[in-house]
This record gives C-alpha cells, sequence and structure tokens, in this order.
C-alpha cells in the first residue's frame, strides 16, 4: 500500500499529532500498546468515510467492504492474472480505493486500531460466503523493526478479528526474516524477487501449521507475490494447503 498519510476527506486525523500522543510514541513494547489503548478510550472514534463521531467505520460507510458478498468465488475484478500458484484460492472483500482505502490507510499509518475489528469482520464475511477450507488463520508479518515503530502489525490485528468471527485460530506462524522494499515501490514485474525468501516459519510454529490448511490473511493483494512468498514458507513447513484473504485487492 502506498505510504501516504493523507487518508481522504471525512478522515479521522492522525492520532500521533493529538494533544498526548507523544505518550503513545514514547516506547516500544507494552507500555506503547497500554498508552494506545488509553488514547482509544480517550478519543472518541469518527468514522473515517464520513467523519461522524461514534464509530471509526459507520453502518453506511462499511456498506463498501461487501462489494463482493453475493458474488461468486474467484470472480475476477479485471485483474490479469489468476489466483498465482501455489496458493488454493484467493479472496478479498473489496477494490483498493475510497472508503475502503481510507479504513486501512488509517489503521496502518494512522494508529486507528479500531479499525481492524471492522476490517476483519467483513474480511471473515466473505470467506464464510466464498471460502473452501481452512483450519488456521496466519497474518502476512511485517518486519520487526516495522512493527516496533507502529506499536503493532495491522495484518495481525485483522487476522484476529477474523478469526473470531469464523471461530478459527489466528496464529502468528511467519516470521519476516529481513525487511524488504515495500511493494507499491516496484514494478509488477520486481516484486516477486523482492520477496523471496523473506519470510519463514519459526521451528516453535510449526506444529501449529504442519498437516492444516492454512488460509493467510493480509491487508491489500496486488500481484499476490507476497502471499505466494509466504505460502512457500508454510508449506515447506508441512502445511497441506495454503489459501488466503484480504480486506482489499488493488489493480
Amino acid at each position: 500500500m502506498r505510504g501516504s498519510t493523507n487518508i481522504g476527506p471525512g478522515a479521522a486525523p492522525r492520532r500521533d499529532r493529538l494533544p498526548g500522543a507523544g505518550l503513545r510514541l514514547a516506547g516500544p513494547g507494552v507500555g506503547r500498546r497500554l498508552a494506545g489503548r488509553l488514547l482509544d478510550l480517550a478519543l472518541p472514534a469518527a468514522c473515517v468515510g464520513c467523519g461522524r463521531e461514534g464509530e471509526p467505520l459507520c453502518a453506511a460507510c462499511g456498506s463498501a467492504l461487501a462489494t463482493r458478498l453475493g458474488a461468486p468465488a474467484g470472480v475476477p475484478l479485471g485483474m490479469p492474472s489468476d489466483v498465482p500458484l501455489p496458493l488454493v484460492q484467493l479472496e478479498w472483500c473489496a477494490p483498493f480505493g475510497g472508503v475502503v482505502r481510507a479504513a486501512l490507510h488509517a489503521l496502518k499509518y494512522a494508529g486507528e486500531r479500531r479499525l481492524a475489528v471492522p476490517l476483519g469482520t467483513a474480511a471473515a464475511a466473505r470467506w464464510r460466503e466464498a471460502g473452501i477450507g481452512g483450519e488456521v488463520l496466519v497474518h502476512v508479518p511485517v518486519h520487526e523493526r516495522r512493527r516496533a515503530e507502529r506499536g503493532y502489525d495491522q495484518a495481525e490485528l485483522i487476522a484476529r478479528a477474523a478469526g473470531v468471527a469464523l471461530g478459527l485460530p489466528a496464529v502468528p506462524a511467519l516470521r519476516r526474516e529481513r525487511a524488504t522494499v515495500p511493494q507499491f515501490d516496484l514494478g509488477r514485474d520486481r516484486r516477486a524477487e523482492n520477496v523471496a525468501a523473506a519470510f519463514a516459519v519459526g521451528a516453535g510454529q510449526r506444529p501449529a501449521v504442519a498437516g492444516r490448511w492454512v488460509v493467510l490473511v493480509d491487508d491489500v493483494v496486488t500481484t499476490g507475490a507476497t502471499l505466494v512468498a509466504c505460502a512457500g514458507a508454510l508449506l515447506d513447513a508441512g502445511a497441506v494447503a495454503v489459501s488466503a484473504m484480504t480486506v482489499a485487492r488493488e489493480a
């Protein structure tokens, strides 16, 4: 996803620019997460779509996440390729634009973690309708340095919310072995090379995926190169099959 923090009209302000936000940015780990939760309690949510106070994504604007509900599994949105191997299936909620883009950017760049629940719930709704198989959810991880900067991993939060909705465990089985160039900075032909051998399953997490059908969870998919790299690592660790679901798909 693009690194711009301009998340569109009506979007909630960046919480790291609000009074007291320095508390959240002051330290890593538990203190940082606790400070973020305190801000969640202190600051009223505002819809990223219309700016209405009350919820981070109101029901009217949240309907944008239901774009593909009712569509048969595998219906393309003008995409030039089919599901990339070795993925068994790839599902997503909506095209990457408008309210969906604003919500994902607010979660990823503006610290609005409350959006993980509606985003993860929407992904789960699409998977419940169109997904085949799946025993455990595994998110596509950010690099540890990026996680430390933000205080969380947005894909992990989405996966947890989706897991609750689907009644499936969400397991942090993958780790990113090295920092990679953001995929949006690269052309389609260089993205697979950028993430090659970038992911691995930790030795302690192998029992969680071995012999199981894994569903990868991420925020946005474009070419599928990152999902393919993750799927390869999971299959090497003994997963019997790997599917994927994301909130959005970008053309």
